[in-house]
């Protein structure tokens, strides 16, 4: 297998995943993840947000982006986990069908399809796919749908094509495909071992052609230099 089995080892605790996610939106992860730890040594206890000044949990998470919109959303969220379970915690989901968890969480203030499927994928072991940037990238070129659905319903379309008990594995294998040779720019199609099951694949890069950045790994260069 080219990249192997990934084992399921969860890195927060639901709320946290949750948290860290609402931060992770339109941010990168070396902003995003920063703020969190930030957050979580200012505030050890999830109380100690919603009693603090929205403006002290503001300036906190400042580096993830968008701070005063976030430490909004946050107090929103914590604040309905409490009056739903009477804590901070999301443990009542590990119980409920994962479409009913997935429902909860989508009807908390700010949480997507893509939010509520971390939480439930990484934290519970939930079959539910996440569909990042690299996910969507590979699902459209490989022909699971259109481009144009957006990210929001390729989730349904792949959480209805992939078994469950493969849910974890697709999405994780996935993502390391999109990272490694699948890019946004200049993918290795003619590295790719699923390149004649790809439409994208077959049109794009004819066999026996690489690109450039494989060329020039080779110490191979095209007419013009590496930067023509």
């Amino acid at each position: 297998m080219l990249y192997g089995r990934a084992a399921h080892r969860p890195r927060f605790d639901p709320v946290e995943e949750l948290i860290c996610c609402i931060l992770s939106q339109h941010s990168a992860d070396v902003n995003s993840f920063p703020a969190f730890t930030r957050l979580r040594a200012r505030y050890p206890e999830w109380q100690q947000v919603l009693d603090a000044p929205v403006e002290e949990v503001a300036e906190t998470i400042r580096r993830a982006g968008m701070h005063n919109q976030k430490s909004e959303r946050i107090r929103q969220v914590l604040a309905r986990i409490y009056e739903e379970t009477g804590g901070f915690s999301l443990d009542h989901l590990r119980t409920m069908p994962w479409p009913e968890a997935r429902k909860w969480l989508m009807s908390l203030p700010g949480v997507g399809p893509k939010t509520a499927a971390i939480v439930l994928c990484f934290t519970m072991g939930q079959p539910v796919i996440p569909v990042d940037t690299h996910v969507f990238r590979v699902g459209w070129r490989i022909g699971f749908y259109d481009k144009k659905i957006g990210e929001a319903k390729a989730h349904d379309v792949l959480q209805a094509a992939v078994p469950e008990d493969l849910a974890y594995r697709f999405h994780t294998t996935l993502i390391q495909h999109g990272r490694n040779l699948c890019r946004a720019r200049d993918p290795e199609c003619a590295a790719c071992p699923i390149r004649s099951m790809c439409d994208f694949g077959r049109e794009n890069r004819p066999p026996g052609v690489t690109s450039r950045r494989t060329r020039a790994s080779k110490g191979q260069s095209s007419k013009g230099g590496p930067h023509d």
